[in-house]
């Protein structure tokens, strides 16, 4: 177990996880953390991989048009608007 570590939270309310503690958990810049409030103070742990699926891979598909594009090909263009090109 990791020795009694210190932290200070800066004036934008932002706090720096010792290095000792990132190795320990793998955690890099962007790992998802979580807090939780008890009695004696607050326990801040790596969070759990997401288990809704839609969060799961939110992120990793790159290359697609936007979701506005895709509507406008599934629904057709809205009342006024010119139907556009595929490119």
């Amino acid at each position: 177990m990791l020795d009694s570590m210190k932290s200070v939270i800066s004036s934008r309310g932002q706090i720096t996880v010792p290095v000792a503690v990132q190795r320990a958990l793998g955690m890099r810049a962007g790992t998802p953390v979580e807090f939780e409030l008890r009695p004696d103070g607050v326990l801040l742990r790596k969070r759990a991989p997401a288990e809704d699926p839609v969060e799961a891979v939110y992120g990793i598909l790159k290359g697609l048009p936007p979701v506005d594009e895709l509507m406008r090909e599934l629904r057709g263009p809205e009342l006024g608007e010119r139907p556009r090109r595929r490119k």
